[in-house]
């Protein structure tokens, strides 16, 4: 009898595990909230650009990583290694003593990263599917009482269910995740402990501001990053460093700004922040021009790193009912091959156990 799976989220870690599983005799279902993939490693376009908005690319950062990079395929692949700078609260910049990592995304965007691996797996997407609550119990729909079955039932915001599934894999950040533990319904003695963990992990906010400017802006590095978390910039980067992501002659500049300022300012309208942001961008770059971009875009990450790892020992103990875990904050840092690899390995788990 073929099994079936239910991924919440398709981020990085919900396709790994998706992709994980792709040959075996599973039938799996991600469920997405939005109507994009990738999560956080986010693309958009506008007036002739293309932008990573979230995590800029896929780093180099094993072989694995290569490796599979490069069997999604070359067509569009886009392979950089321009280094990228430091400063500090001060806004002093130094030329990096690292040697330059080669970092990875595509012509149309990083969120080919799930695409591919989508494709490979012929995964079906329910996409602006949020979901609600889990219950592990009998078939009747949306039933609150029974959870002593042996197969999950999710319920999504519409009242719309979705199952029954012999495993469940959370992916969504953590306190998104912990959310959903509050209104899930299995009898587990473990279920207490899994809320507790979860619950504490925190996560840092960002908020991203994209400047675009009809004049290319020349310096030698790709983008600029903050050393003592103490500037008002967390991160800079130029989109025009990537193959067919800005038209030749134009910079589209990447600003994250870093969680103490992104916290006071989160709420605030992008006709009052990009002034500000482009302000401190011309100061930190040493050019006056740069205040005066042609036009902006944003997008706020309310979880957007992790500060910690959940305790995975914590988390596994509801493996033997098909709950399982995965995302950047299982791995314990913000990395999009962490989250990937993070899932592939649940994934595994999942096939090896089904």
């Amino acid at each position: 009898m073929t099994r079936t799976v239910c991924i919440v989220g398709a981020g990085a870690a919900g396709v790994g595990a998706a992709y994980a599983l792709g040959d075996a005799d599973v039938d799996v279902t991600i469920l997405e909230k939005s109507r994009g993939v990738c999560g956080r490693a986010a693309t958009r376009r506008r007036n002739g650009c293309r932008y990573d908005h979230g995590a800029n690319y896929l780093k180099d950062a094993d072989e694995r990583t290569v490796e599979l990079v490069e069997d999604l395929g070359g067509d569009g692949l886009v392979a950089f290694d321009d280094p990228v700078w430091t400063f500090d609260a001060d806004g002093r910049v130094s030329e990096s003593d690292r040697d330059p990592e080669t970092k990875y995304t595509w012509e149309d965007g990083v969120t080919q990263l799930a695409k591919r691996l989508l494709a490979r797996a012929e995964t079906e997407v329910r996409r602006e599917t949020r979901v609600e609550r889990i219950q592990r119990g009998s078939g009747r729909e949306h039933v609150d009482e029974d959870a002593n079955g042996d197969r999950w039932y999710l319920v999504d915001t519409d009242g719309g269910s979705h199952g029954p599934f012999d495993a469940v894999v959370l992916t969504p950040p953590a306190p998104q995740t912990a959310g959903l533990l509050a209104e899930t319904k299995w009898h587990s003695e473990h279920l207490p402990a899994l809320r507790e963990a979860v619950g504490a992990v925190r996560y840092r906010t960002i908020h991203s501001v994209m400047l675009h400017y009809p004049f290319e802006v020349d310096v030698p590095y790709y983008a600029l990053v903050n050393t003592d978390s103490e500037h008002d910039i967390g991160w800079l980067s130029r989109e025009e460093c990537k193959r067919g992501h800005v038209p030749d002659g134009e910079s589209l500049l990447v600003v994250q700004m870093a969680p103490h300022w992104s916290e006071q300012h989160y709420d605030d309208p992008l006709s009052e922040t990009a002034d500000a942001v482009a302000a401190k961008v011309a100061e930190l770059m040493d050019d006056d021009r740069l205040t005066e971009f042609d036009w902006t875009d944003d997008q706020g990450w309310r979880y957007a790193q992790p500060n910690s790892g959940a305790n995975e020992e914590i988390l596994r103990r509801g493996e033997s009912d098909g709950l399982f875990f995965a995302g950047d904050w299982v791995a314990g840092e913000g990395r999009v091959h962490l989250a990937l690899w993070n899932g592939v390995g649940v994934g595994e788990r999942i096939g090896e156990s089904l």
